[in-house]
């Protein structure tokens, strides 16, 4: 008899389920909710306002979606529930939410149904910045050797600074917590009835070292002597590598989603890590592209060495045995978006409808008529900031070289250039730091929908690029950390290196470099690197100072 694992992937915006048969890797069937209260970056749901930079989220949404998606993929497939041994669950980090001891979010208590703070702090959240800024400033002074680890600077988006935040602003809340804990360990210990936080979000979110733990009493008291024991009293020492088993599913959890009791829950993990497994990568000197609303990039390496402006390296973060090295862009398919919602004339919507194809679709159709340089723009691409390799989030977007003929369609593919220069940049950081990438694989809904885009990729990174046949492949990699998790006695796998070599798919379709537009790319990438580093290295701070001006005004 066939065995199953269930994959749950946590994205910005949703929720997907996929259901994998173990023994012959099909994706069995699929299942996607959005979250009700999506994602709250103005207001609470009682009307409260959010301040800028603000993104929050629900954390009853993370089980509502479960109560949906998995009883869906049991119902698409006919799969009994006997045959289901594990499930494995990834999300958006660094996501944390603040809750009392038994696992209960503040935001549910009535006294903090109106603190913002109670809530979700979703992984794009930024308004922490002053937090990052002053601990970077003070790990600096104090030469703290974790900064290294990751490129110099830790992010707004990180755990220490979000919850600094909360100390600052709502000390309320801070007091009120028993525990901050990343959104997808907190699922994982409403599952379960354990908390077993990941080795991968304390090591590339929470300042975790696999061989020296975290950093001093004396440094969170440098920050602020409230924090001082910010780690035992709020967070923990026991951290649980991926691939290890978290426990089964409670008997209550198994009603309320149509499981049996006893089916094994996998450690949690993060939506970008867990991809890299799941397109077969299990070996340096390949990148591995989640490309979405934003981008991860992730590579292996056998070696920890510094890489100026990285997310990260964590021994074991994402393959057991390798060093597992984080980059980003904190906005990628969210800029396109914008662009599309916000600045596309009527006129092109209303062609686009009446072909019956979406805007998307119409702009990639004409921009594709544009060879590179064609439109004289050039873009940079830090419409939410910058995660790799300035790590400062209070850079915002730029378009430079239009003028009263500039088209829509140049506009949009110069947006695309923009995020692939900043792709390469991170890619070139890597190879001067001698972390070797020759390699590209990509997954992802752009990666999947978007040939234009991915052509663009390979002509301005020069590398071939292989891209996954699984439409979900976060979810495939939770799925398979699922069965690993579950066990060979049980039907499943001993490791993820052996799910990884009979598991995953790539497509037929390999991006491959077209020789007269890499050199083309290669002058206006020389041309973007000025751009980047005089307005993004200090020399010239006027989206610094703009933002500062829209706040005051704003207010």
């Amino acid at each position: 008899m066939a065995k199953y694992s269930i994959g749950v992937d946590y994205g910005t915006e949703s929720a997907r389920a996929l259901l994998l048969n173990v023994d012959t890797a099909q994706e069995v069937a699929s299942s996607m909710m959005a979250y009700p209260h999506g994602v709250m970056d103005e207001r609470l749901p009682d009307g409260t306002r959010l301040g800028q930079d603000w993104a929050l989220e629900h954390p009853d949404d993370y089980i509502e979606v479960l109560k949906v998606i998995i009883p869906d993929v049991l119902r698409k497939s006919g799969v009994n529930k006997e045959d289901v041994i594990g499930i494995g669950i990834d999300f958006t980090a660094c996501t944390i939410l603040p809750i009392k001891k038994d696992g209960t979010p503040l935001c549910d208590l009535p006294e903090f149904v109106h603190n913002p703070h109670a809530y979700v702090k979703l992984w794009k959240h930024h308004a922490a910045q002053p937090e990052a800024n002053r601990l970077n400033q003070i790990a600096a002074q104090r030469g703290e050797d974790f900064l290294s680890r990751y490129g110099g600077k830790i992010s707004s988006e990180w755990l220490v600074p979000k919850v600094w935040q909360v100390l600052n602003e709502a000390p309320e809340v801070y007091e009120a917590a028993d525990k901050f804990i990343e959104a997808t360990d907190w699922v994982v210990m409403m599952l379960t009835g354990n908390e077993r936080r990941n080795s991968c979000t304390a090591g590339y979110k929470a300042i975790w070292h696999k061989r020296k733990g975290y950093p001093s009493k004396d440094f969170y008291k440098a920050l602020d002597p409230r924090l001082e024991n910010l780690v035992d009293e709020k967070l923990s020492r026991d951290i649980y590598p991926l691939g290890t088993k978290a426990g089964e599913l409670t008997p209550k959890m198994a009603s309320v989603i149509g499981l049996n009791p006893g089916v094994a829950v996998a450690v949690g993990n993060v939506d970008a890590h867990v991809s890299v497994p799941a397109m077969g990568v299990t070996s340096p000197g390949k990148m591995v592209m989640v490309m979405g609303t934003s981008i991860c990039h992730m590579v292996l390496g056998d070696r920890e060495v510094e890489v100026p402006g990285m997310c990260g390296v964590v021994e074991d973060g994402i393959i057991p045995g390798l060093h597992g090295y984080e980059a980003g862009q904190s906005a990628v398919g969210d800029i396109f978006a914008w662009y599309v919602e916000t600045c596309l004339p009527y006129e092109y919507k209303r062609q686009a409808e009446e072909r019956g194809i979406s805007a998307f679709g119409y702009l990639r159709e004409k921009a594709s008529n544009l060879k590179p340089g064609q439109s004289g723009l050039l873009a940079l691409d830090w419409w939410n900031g910058n995660r790799s390799v300035l790590v400062d989030a209070d850079l915002t977007g730029m378009i430079l070289g239009m003028n009263l003929t500039t088209k829509p369609e140049e506009i949009y593919r110069a947006l695309i250039e923009a995020t692939a220069y900043g792709t390469r940049t991170i890619i070139e950081a890597f190879n001067h730091s001698g972390v070797e990438v020759k390699e590209l694989y990509a997954c992802g809904g752009l990666a999947e929908k978007d040939p234009l885009l991915m052509q663009i990729y390979a002509d301005v990174t020069n590398l071939e690029i292989k891209v996954s046949q699984s439409a979900q492949t976060p979810a495939l990699g939770a799925a398979m950390f699922g069965a690993v998790a579950a066990g060979k006695e049980r039907g499943g796998f001993d490791s993820i290196f052996e799910a990884a070599k009979v598991i995953p798919r790539l497509k037929d379709t390999v991006y491959r470099p077209i020789p007269e537009n890499v050199k083309v790319y290669d002058e206006l990438f020389k041309e973007y690197k000025m751009l980047h580093d005089y307005f993004g290295r200090g020399q010239n701070d006027v989206m610094k100072r703009l933002k500062a001006i829209k706040e005051r005004v704003g207010n």
